[in-house]
């Protein structure tokens, strides 16, 4: 029986860090969004509008044979990583490092739907699961304290963080919230980038013609 296919959530923007003990926080990975569907060998990352990343086939075989025994669907960000372990972009999009899985959701496992499942449920699951690879990691995450988790995230000129309800389903009704890093110094020249290159990158067409217009106008 064929995996079934999943539309990823929204993520909107709020302006600052806050802290509340019905949420968790999570570092921002610097990448491309992916859903990963494993089936028992095979492996498939697609974009957030839907179409199959063309340019990460070792990513694929390693995934493949990681969770050749499940059939799975994950939700992640495809990242490269530097020698101090934080994702440096561009090494991504110039294919310069080895890209690596960021998994933060368990959408499915083994036949069991887990849409209806609440966040920390489905983190527990995904941790369990995940086996030790040096091309997928788990993302791992801070309960309340989101702005202490911001400034540290700040501090180490990363991207920002991702606010989650942590009872929450992973339903299109749900909404995951990122809080930028107004001075990372990645963003610069990106969007100039993306206009410049995506005609002749299917990957960046892939990587979602739309996320500027959709980070720039949800905003809550």
């Amino acid at each position: 029986m064929p995996l079934p296919r999943f539309q990823p959530l929204a993520v909107g923007r709020r302006p600052s860090p806050f802290t509340h003990r019905d949420y968790l926080f999570e570092i921002k990975w610097d990448g491309f969004r992916s859903l990963v569907y494993l089936d028992h060998g095979r492996c498939r990352l697609v974009s957030r509008n839907e179409n199959e990343f063309k340019s990460f086939s070792s990513l694929n075989a390693a995934l493949a044979n990681a969770l050749k025994e499940h059939a799975v669907v994950l939700d992640g960000e495809i990242v490269c990583l530097d020698d101090d372990g934080k994702p440096q972009f561009y090494d991504l999009r110039f294919r310069r490092g080895e890209p690596r899985l960021c998994a933060f959701d368990l959408l499915w496992c083994d036949g069991e739907d887990l849409r209806y499942a609440s966040l920390v449920e489905r983190k527990q699951k995904l941790r369990a699961l995940l086996p030790e690879s040096d091309r997928v990691f788990f993302c791992d995450h801070v309960e309340q304290f989101g702005e202490s988790l911001f400034n540290l995230a700040c501090r180490n000129d990363l991207e920002g963080i991702v606010a989650k309800r942590k009872y929450d389903p992973y339903l299109l009704a749900t909404k995951w919230l990122k809080i930028r890093n107004q001075n990372y110094s990645q963003w610069a020249g990106r969007h100039e980038l993306f206009e410049r290159e995506r005609e002749s990158d299917p990957d960046l067409r892939y990587w979602d013609a739309c996320a500027f217009v959709c980070e720039e106008n949800y905003e809550v």
